[in-house]
């Protein structure tokens, strides 16, 4: 892939620092606000929490999780509420998936990916497609992950690649693995998918 850039054994500061960056950047080549998109789990916290005290104008960046369980924002499983807790404050505007919500144009799109290939919420089970129709799709991984055992709502292949750029963090073999053989076109898992239809720049850091 010409479009990929692998940053290898990245600390969080590093990615930090080129998150700040992007969102620097894309703040400066247009007047008025931006969107993105984040990943929930444990990864992106850290890494937000330094990217949330940078110079950044937080004020004109409208976050979108990638992908969400369907729970309330005060429940521990909700991605939203996390981030809203976490942005909030300083001035970012966190936007909650909702069906017939309209994704824009993000200037990033960060995406964490599972062992089993899974993107957003996008698992194997849910065959996602290039061409979807549909922007935001509500379903239902198979089999349910234990610790998060709730019905999904995601964004889908199409309108995560309505993004600038793809930022991807990596950590460990088994991921990285996947990660390896989807570049490589080795298996047609959800993200081998996406890859393969990525016309924009794509980052990841390991």
């Amino acid at each position: 892939m010409d479009n990929l850039t692998l940053v290898e054994n990245a600390p969080t500061q590093a990615i930090a620092d080129a998150l700040i960056a992007r969102l620097t950047h894309a703040l400066a080549a247009q007047e008025g606000d931006i969107a993105i998109s984040v990943p929930g789990g444990s990864t992106p916290f850290p890494i937000l929490e330094i990217a949330k005290e940078a110079d950044v104008d937080w004020s004109r960046i409208a976050v979108w999780p990638g992908d969400d369980r369907i729970v309330p924002e005060d429940h521990a499983a909700s991605n939203t509420g996390k981030i809203r807790a976490l942005l909030e404050p300083v001035g970012a505007r966190i936007v909650a998936l909702e069906e017939g919500a309209h994704p824009p144009h993000f200037a990033l799109v960060w995406l964490g990916m599972g062992a089993d290939g899974h993107i957003a919420s996008l698992f194997p089970n849910t065959d996602p497609q290039v061409d979807d129709p549909q922007s935001l799709r509500r379903l239902t991984p198979d089999p349910l992950p234990p610790e998060a055992p709730f019905d999904r709502i995601t964004l889908t292949i199409p309108a995560l690649l309505q993004s600038d750029a793809l930022m991807f963090v990596i950590k460990g073999e088994d991921k990285r693995g996947v990660f390896d053989s989807a570049i490589a076109g080795e298996h047609d898992l959800p993200i081998a998918r996406l890859l393969g239809a990525a016309q924009q720049s794509v980052t990841c850091f390991t």
